[in-house]
């Protein structure tokens, strides 16, 4: 009888594991999401989104792609959205599209993007800089070398992972306190900003906005910055926690 038992739980076990990766897998099957890019054309909206569409659409994601904010202000379509993907620099949201992308967080829809197209987007809406947990004011250096350092190694989004490179733009940001941070970086400060020499930023952080959550990583300015393997997977990671 005991080795019976023994037996019927290693069973349960074996089975519980392969339902919590089948669970993992199954992230964004049928789940209707909401990509709007554009803005800026030097954060590379299209390119970066076209990065992106093959493996959202190979998870099974109903993917709708959006060209224009105005989509926010859609009750049809914002209720029918599960996870809202945006990469938008440097635009501005009237107040029905801002109230539309908000009360949908708010209500549970989730929130995931990356550098200026979530970090930049709107510099003139409060409360959509409330929503996201953050705004970018700098880069000192324009395009640096720099280490993106794993702070919460058992987080499901970075664990594994270990300290990597970037060449690109290192985001100085002003960060809500509240949120999880789960990478850092360390600025050098250098000739363009000698004074924030050794200041630690959050790079990669999730929070919760009401009912909904909310995914940001300040990396990858243009497309090719996804070629680094860490800088992609957490970006996957980020939006399949963002959609649960």
């Amino acid at each position: 009888m005991k080795k019976m038992f023994v037996m019927l739980m290693a069973l349960a076990v074996l089975m519980a594991t392969a339902c919590t990766a089948n669970a993992q897998e199954r992230a964004l099957q049928g789940k209707r999401v909401l990509f709007v890019y554009g803005g800026w054309d030097g954060h590379e909206p299209r390119q970066c989104m076209e990065r992106l569409k093959p493996w959202l659409e190979s998870q099974g994601a109903i993917v709708d792609y959006r060209t224009s904010l105005e989509v926010y202000a859609d009750k049809a379509v914002m209720s029918a959205t599960d996870l809202i993907i945006q990469c938008w620099t440097m635009g501005n949201l009237t107040g029905d599209e801002e109230r539309g992308l908000t009360e949908a967080v708010r209500r549970g829809v989730g929130l995931a993007g990356w550098h200026g197209g979530l970090g930049d987007s709107f510099r003139g809406n409060t409360e959509y800089q409330f929503m996201v947990g953050g705004q970018w004011v700098a880069h000192p250096g324009g395009i640096v070398d720099y280490d993106v350092k794993i702070r919460d190694k058992k987080d499901p989004v970075v664990k594994g992972m270990k300290t990597f490179h970037m060449k690109s733009e290192q985001y100085y940001m002003h960060v809500d306190p509240a949120v999880k941070v789960l990478a850092t970086t360390v600025f050098s400060g250098g000739e363009a900003a000698p004074w924030i020499r050794g200041v630690e930023m959050p790079v990669v952080w999730k929070k919760m906005y009401g009912e909904g959550r909310v995914f940001y990583s300040s990396l990858c300015h243009v497309a090719s910055d996804f070629d680094v393997p860490e800088a992609l997977e957490i970006m996957k990671r980020g939006i399949e926690w963002a959609v649960r």
